[in-house]
């Protein structure tokens, strides 16, 4: 096994990685939760998702995260009352996406959350690295 500092440093840095692809497609899907088609029939935008899987590093023994697919969310699509509307169909309805905004919210504030998390892991790395310097130089 490797050096317990270094495999903690790698896994949160994974993990970065991780929650910054989330965070994306997250971002994604609240600045489109209101694009429709352009025509009757056409479908809106699809909600997409984040898959992650965990990947074995043997030569630091250690499981780190990592985007698996990003991939598209098959729930329905909403629809809403919009007879003026471009992709309204003969009835008037509008097929909109199936984006929900609390949804969307909260899976922004778990990832940022666990964002912040592997920040601090890594800061603090940082901070007992430097400690031993300093302690090296002064013995």
């Amino acid at each position: 096994m490797s050096d317990p500092l270094i495999a903690a440093q790698k896994a949160a840095s994974n993990g970065l990685f991780a929650q910054s692809t989330r965070m994306r497609v997250l971002s994604e899907n609240i600045a489109n939760s209101q694009t429709t088609g352009k025509t009757s029939g056409d479908d809106p935008y699809q909600r997409k998702t984040v898959e992650f899987q965990s990947v074995s590093d043997e030569a630091n023994g250690i499981d780190l995260v990592q985007v698996g697919d990003i991939g598209r969310d098959q729930a329905p699509f909403r629809t809403e009352y919009m007879p003026g509307h471009p992709a309204a169909d003969d009835k008037g309805y509008v097929k909109m996406p199936n984006v929900d905004m609390l949804t969307e919210l909260a899976d922004m504030r778990e990832a940022s959350r666990s964002y912040t998390a592997n920040t601090q892991v890594i800061k603090q790395v940082r901070e007992i690295v430097s400690m031993t310097i300093d302690l090296l130089r002064s013995s």
